[in-house]
């Protein structure tokens, strides 16, 4: 899911500690957006991006 939806194999990042905290970020999305019950992750990431400022901060619980 993450290669398909994040292009996992696309990014620069290969050096140092970079792969692993993108793939913990990636993990940290996939795992909030399961939690806020969303289904697809992708359709979840859209609904996310079309209200950037306050949106992923409801999700998170910190608005």
């Amino acid at each position: 899911m993450r290669d398909t939806t994040f292009t996992e194999d696309a990014p620069k990042i290969r050096t140092g500690p970079g792969p692993e905290n993108m793939a913990t970020l990636r993990n940290l999305a996939i795992n909030t957006l399961r939690g806020a019950g969303c289904r697809s992750i992708a359709a979840g990431l859209r609904e996310v991006f079309y209200t950037p400022f306050t949106r992923p901060l409801d999700l998170l619980g910190l608005s």
